[in-house]
């Protein structure tokens, strides 16, 4: 099968490029590089192109014969989302708006969608169930609810069958600890630990203390990039059954911050600074998967389900790149 990866350049979406093509697909990368690398990205066909570009989406579609498309295109910072709404919109919304019309054009059905767990808001209970109220609380997460909304009319209109997986938190390093996490700036826990114990960053910071949990910290769900990708090759499969699919992703375990913290200094051997700082505005205590749907229905299972081998394999990734990728 020929897929479109959108956003395979990216920390995702470069692993499952890989995966992509070490499993018999046949992946070809669209990226336009604002925010992922080329050195991420093997020897597959590479189109440079954005996603706002209808004609060459269609042309892509038309000249690679694409069969299927995976969606890792979004911009994903939240803060920078209430910052920048208009930006996320345009983005994350309308531009898979343009894409999903050129699946449409061409005929392709079959759809892949990197979503998130913050269309659920701040939850009323954890573990989140796929059916709990979408209720988000930020652009980021407000985006990603319209596209699957959008996904959603479209098929039952009878033109798409789409998969939208609702990622908790992404992380480690895959295909051997080759492909890593470079942001910029960073905003994700486990790198920014990392980079303390690398000393390149002077402090890491912890932002409440006094949450309703065992350490006063906020609790995280912690899944390996590496499982990710996986389920989204179940799912491809299972749009042959159903063409309406939502699904949780995530180890079902939470681990709290200072519990990531001393988990990046066992397995660095390093010690650096912490430093207390006041609450986030927004952060719930916990945030849990429920991901019994995806491990009943698709099979899927999580090869990384402990904390310290994900954090080995992004410590390992770190170190074997201090400056990130060399584009």
């Amino acid at each position: 099968m020929r897929v479109l990866v959108c956003g395979g350049a990216g920390y995702i979406g470069s692993n499952m490029t890989v995966m992509l093509a070490t499993q018999g697909y046949e992946p070809v990368v669209y990226d336009n590089l604002s925010r992922g690398h080329r050195a991420a990205i093997r020897n597959v066909e590479f189109v440079l192109g954005d996603l706002a570009d209808y004609d060459l989406l269609v042309e892509t579609l038309k000249k690679y014969r694409i069969e299927a498309v995976m969606h890792f295109a979004a911009f994903i910072e939240v803060g920078e989302s209430v910052r920048k709404p208009l930006e996320y919109y345009r983005n994350n919304l309308c531009c898979t708006q343009n894409l999903l019309s050129a699946m449409e054009a061409e005929g392709v059905r079959k759809f892949v969608f990197s979503s998130t767990a913050a269309v659920y808001g701040i939850p009323a209970s954890v573990p989140i169930p796929e059916d709990s109220p979408t209720e988000p609380i930020n652009p980021y997460g407000q985006t990603k609810l319209a596209v699957e909304k959008m996904c959603h009319h479209q098929s039952r209109a009878g033109k798409l069958a789409y998969a939208s997986l609702r990622y908790f938190n992404a992380c480690g390093a895959g295909d051997n600890a080759t492909l890593g996490e470079d942001h910029c700036p960073e905003s994700h826990l486990i790198p920014l630990v990392i980079q303390a114990a690398m000393g390149k960053r002077r402090d890491v910071s912890i932002y409440g203390t006094n949450y309703q949990t065992p350490d006063g910290t906020c609790i995280r769900d912690y899944a390996h990039v590496s499982d990710l990708c996986r389920a989204h090759l179940l799912a491809l499969d299972k749009l042959d059954e159903q063409p309406e699919l939502i699904y949780n992703l995530g180890n079902e375990k939470g681990y709290s911050v200072r519990e990531v913290i001393e988990t990046v200094k066992k397995v660095s051997g390093k010690d650096f600074r912490v430093v207390e700082a006041d609450r986030r505005a927004g952060d719930p205590p916990t945030l849990t998967a429920d991901a019994k749907r995806a491990k009943g229905e698709l099979n899927w299972k999580t090869e990384w389900p402990e904390l310290e081998g994900i954090v080995s394999t992004a410590w390992q990734w770190h170190t074997s790149h201090p400056d990130g990728y060399q584009d």
